[in-house]
């Protein structure tokens, strides 16, 4: 189901342009990590199907998402923290797996029932994390309730997936669609699959015996405020017809990409905390459980209003995330909501950010 190569995937589709600046903005790139440790690990709550659970998130350190190798997406830095050579061993990733499991033990009581997997990639890309790392993890995690792998569409494969399965773990795979509008997702963000990809994964997963997981991308470049408040509302609600949960990221500028070099000559601006209470209040009937995380809120990198409301209106979204209860969002106000409306009303695509 995968293609040979990333190079591949922009043919005919006009992706070239966008994946040449891409590369030249990549290879600013000047430092190196260790293949022995992860990215980053992390404990924290999460919701799912069977409630609210500890969860132990770990970002392993591979050689890279292959589609970056060629471009890649026009928000995603993560690749700028791969490791350099394009592989990293059984061994290094074993003893990744080695640091995470170290640092739960610090930090947790007890063991994590639920287990999300990252890499700066796709987890089931065998060119990242090979079959015999990819069975080795599984059967390290066999005694946890639940396992998130992400994964394009191209990787879903039903003996990759079943790997996890078999071992009685409640399985899903997390999709980094994005959107649920095609031209979105491909002159925005400069992804190569389309929504009908995502659904042949989704069925994939089913028949493995898995769920799905959609992560969407609120705010990529080259929308309004108002626009992309829009395609988010209609993405969680169709995502919602093949995905039990539905995870919302606010765009936030990370290095090494074309959003930071927009955003370096005030041409993009990080979506409003309000945008993503929006959001999420007038999509809470969807259904599927609907959550955000917004990464660097409050900060003008990161998803923010004005700076003397953002920390209010960021935990009545992680409120909402564990409970589901759209009310939160009534308790918080500001004076700064007044000017998000009229960003609303009076920012245009060809002509923003309106307000900073």
């Amino acid at each position: 189901m995968s293609k040979p190569s990333p190079e591949v995937y922009e043919q005919g589709r006009g992706m070239d342009a966008h994946n040449q600046v891409m590369r030249e903005i990549r290879a600013k790139k000047d430092r190196t990590y260790d293949p022995h440790e992860p990215t980053r690990v992390w404990i924290d709550e999460d919701n799912t199907p069977d409630g609210i659970r500890q969860s132990l998130t770990i970002i392993l350190n591979t050689g890279g998402c292959r589609w970056a190798r060629a471009g890649g997406c026009t928000m995603c830095g993560y690749v700028a923290e791969s490791v350099e050579g394009g592989s990293v061993s059984h061994e290094a990733l074993m003893d990744q797996i080695d640091v995470c499991l170290s640092h739960e033990r610090e930090e947790a009581d007890e063991p994590s029932p639920l287990v999300k997997i990252y890499t700066s990639g796709s987890f089931l890309d065998e060119r990242e994390v090979g079959a015999r790392s990819r069975k080795a993890i599984a059967e390290t995690f066999a005694d946890r309730e639940r396992i998130v792998v992400e994964s394009l569409p191209d990787f879903v494969e039903h003996e990759r997936v079943t790997d996890f399965t078999e071992q009685g773990l409640e399985t899903d795979v997390a999709v980094g669609l994005e959107t649920a509008t095609d031209r979105v997702r491909r002159d925005c963000v400069n992804k190569y699959f389309e929504f009908s990809d995502f659904i042949d994964a989704s069925e994939a997963a089913e028949k493995a015996g898995a769920g799905i997981k959609a992560y969407l991308l609120c705010k990529p470049p080259f929308l309004s405020e108002s626009e992309a408040v829009e395609d988010m509302k209609r993405s969680i609600r169709r995502c919602a017809e093949y995905a039990h949960t539905v995870s919302m990221n606010p765009t936030n500028v990370q290095r090494y990409t074309m959003v930071d070099e927009l955003y370096f000559r005030g041409g993009y601006r990080p979506p409003w905390l309000w945008s993503v209470a929006e959001i999420l209040e007038s999509t809470a009937d969807a259904d599927a459980i609907v959550v955000s995380d917004p990464v660097g809120h409050g900060s003008d990198r990161g998803p923010h209003n004005c700076g003397e409301c953002d920390d209010r209106v960021q935990r009545a979204i992680k409120d909402f995330s564990l409970r589901q209860d759209s009310s939160v969002f009534a308790q918080v106000s500001c004076e700064c909501n007044a000017t998000w409306e009229t960003v609303l009303t009076r920012e245009t695509s060809y002509n923003m950010p309106l307000a900073r």
